[in-house]
Parts: C-alpha cells; structure tokens; sequence
C-alpha cells in the first residue's frame, strides 16, 4: 500500500476504518502517528472542519486543515472545499466535555509528515501517483499525496495536442505523472512521458487500417486527428470537419523517419469520445525519456536531472 497516498485512497481500507472505528484504536493511531482518512461534514463560520467519525465526532481547527493557513500561503477556500471530501489527518488530540470525548485532528501535521518523508526523498524522474482535483485551461491539478497539490502544465499532459485538459483528465481519476523536481513549496511533475514514445504508439496501428480518432486541430494544410494520446497523424483537408469530432480515418501510410501518419478521413461524427490514458511505464525512475524513433533526423526528449 503506498505510504502517503493522495486523499481518497485510505477512506474505504479496512485498516483505516479499523483505527476510526473506536476510541481504544484511534487513541493507537494517535499515539504512532498513523495517517487516517474520512470525509468531512461541515465547515464552521471560523473555518474549523468537522468530521463525524464512527467513534466519536472530530474537528480539525482552521490552523490545522492545511499547510501554509496560518502564515496567509493557503487561502481558505482550500478549507471550504473539503467539505463532503475525504480529509487525510493525524489525531493530535483527545478532549473532554461534560462526558463527552471529541478527537483534534490535524491535516497539516500529516501533510509535513508527507514532505518530510515522502516528497522530499523522491527524485527526479520517479513515478509517483496522483488524483485529479480540478481542471484549468492551464493545467490540470492533482493532488501527489495527502492533499499536497501540483499541476502538470497543458503541455506536459501529452505529445499529441490537447485544446483542455478535460480532452485527457476527469475530476476524480487516478493517474500516474513523473516528479521533476521542486522549488521551496512547490513540486513540479510532468504526464506525456508515461503515454509512450512514438513507436511505441505507432506500433499499434498498421497501414490499410480504418480506425476512431479525435479531430484535435483544423488548418489550411490538413486535418490532425489523434490516434492515442501521445500519437496523432494529418489528414488530407475535408469540409465540415470541427475540432473534437470524432473521425473514422483510413491509415494511409505510417512514416518513422518523418515521424508523420498520414490518413484519410471516411467519415466524422459529433459524439464524443475519450481514449483511456495508456502507460507504458508505471513504477521506478526515468532517467531519460525519448519520444522520437531513432531514425528521425528530429529529436524530442526529456532528461530527469
């Protein structure tokens, strides 16, 4: 099980609901230090989460929901935008009132924690996993481990041409992105080198085939339809083609050295389609990535200082 996963993946282990699921056993996950999960029910006026646990009821102070609340880094809707999530925690403490005992939760302690023994010790070129939060036109943000954030830039999703995010990610999905490196508070990461070098991709497809694609840019000169998210190939211009179409194009020969697929549109439809993001790669360290085939006179890489 991976030690400091993004929010969302412990809610439903059994050994999480075991910790929550009495005063005996949370007190334990307390006293080691060990990171929870559950959603949270309310935001109060003050910003202080609450969390119904199973046990008992929780609440997290404003200071406490994340890192950077209390020196003004992270705004507060960071805390406002939990509510009906899962929220990854540390109980740091057990209070009584009139009988009733109540659990302190902290999400910023199990975020340092997740710096400090995770982020930190990673390097660059390593395969982590991360969840999707929201989704820009920019970028799409995920989150890399307990509700830490980064955000893979558009261009760094995939090769093949995107007009949104939204074209490759959903809100929610689990994917695999590749650490680059940080810089004080932040973590970079990139997406497009586990979707596969253009061989790799181009191999699927043969010449003589007719197969889907996505209408991803319309000019002049021809039509790019996206084959896989990392491979595209050009069409001979056709009226009435629009970009997202999804198109049934004819593969008419299939080029290394040029890096070029070239093709002819049969037919296009308005519905809409999403091909699944393909790894090629899923675990250990990348030290260096080339998406070219050898024999093109052009090279396009990535190399993992």
């Amino acid at each position: 099980m991976i030690k400091f996963p993004p929010e969302g993946y412990l809610i439903k282990k059994s050994e999480n609901s075991g910790y929550i699921g009495s005063p005996e056993s949370l007190k334990k996950a307390m006293d080691n230090e060990i990171i929870l999960e559950a959603k949270a029910d309310m935001c109060t006026a003050s910003h202080d989460l609450l969390i119904n646990l199973p046990c008992m009821n929780a609440y997290m102070p404003r200071e406490e929901c994340a890192i950077g609340i209390s020196e003004g880094k992270t705004k507060d809707i960071a805390i406002i935008s939990r509510v009906g999530r899962p929220v990854m925690f540390n109980v740091i403490g057990l209070t009584e009132n009139e009988g009733t005992i109540s659990a302190v939760l902290s999400r910023r302690k199990a975020q340092e924690k997740c710096i400090s023994e995770y982020l930190s010790q990673l390097s660059s070129g390593e395969i982590i996993d991360a969840r999707v939060t929201h989704i820009e036109q920019f970028g799409c943000f995920v989150d890399i481990g307990c509700g830490i954030p980064s955000m893979i830039p558009i261009d760094e999703i995939s090769v093949s041409r995107i007009s949104s995010p939204a074209d490759r990610f959903t809100i929610g999905e689990r994917i695999k992105v590749v650490y680059k490196g940080t810089d004080g508070d932040k973590f970079y990461i990139s997406h497009k080198e586990l979707l596969g070098s253009w061989e790799e991709n181009a191999g699927m497809f043969s010449a003589g085939e007719t197969v889907r694609g996505i209408v991803r840019s319309v000019e002049s000169y021809g039509i790019f339809v996206e084959l896989a998210p990392n491979l595209a190939g050009l069409a001979e211009p056709k009226d009435g083609v629009e970009v997202g179409q999804t198109a049934s194009v004819y593969i008419k020969s299939i080029n290394p050295e040029k890096m070029k697929i070239k093709l002819i549109i049969v037919d296009v439809s308005d519905a809409q389609i999403r091909f699944e993001n393909r790894y090629f790669i899923t675990d250990g360290i990348i030290d260096r990535w080339q998406y070219s085939p050898n024999s093109s006179q052009r090279l396009i890489e990535t190399v993992f200082q």
